[in-house]
């Protein structure tokens, strides 16, 4: 059984146990609830909203993270503008305790 996730604006293919990073969510420690789009157990497949009304995704909050450091450089040639900025995402690093269908 799998299904797909929404969080962060992304989404997410998951299978019970599995682990992965995503935008933060939550404290460490504490257990989330995330919105199905989609549930998959065999030749079963929930799609519609009245179906997944009743579907529910459980996960556990391992830790946070940070991302890559991303640099970036504006430059305007012949007018003295320059800028740097720099940008590292807080990550969450999630495991998916629980899938069901209702």
């Amino acid at each position: 059984m799998y299904a797909v996730v929404k969080t962060g604006g992304k989404q997410y293919r998951v299978e019970e146990g599995q682990t992965l990073e995503v935008e933060r969510v939550g404290e460490p420690g504490s257990e989330i609830s995330l919105p199905a789009m989609l549930v998959v157990d065999g030749d079963t497949v929930l799609a519609t909203p009245d179906q997944l009304a009743k579907a529910s995704v459980t996960a556990r909050v391992i830790e946070e993270t940070k991302g890559p450091k991303i640099n970036g450089f504006v430059y305007k040639n012949k007018s003295n503008n320059r800028k740097r900025w720099g940008h590292r995402q807080t990550l969450a690093r999630i495991e998916i305790t629980d899938i069901t269908k209702g």
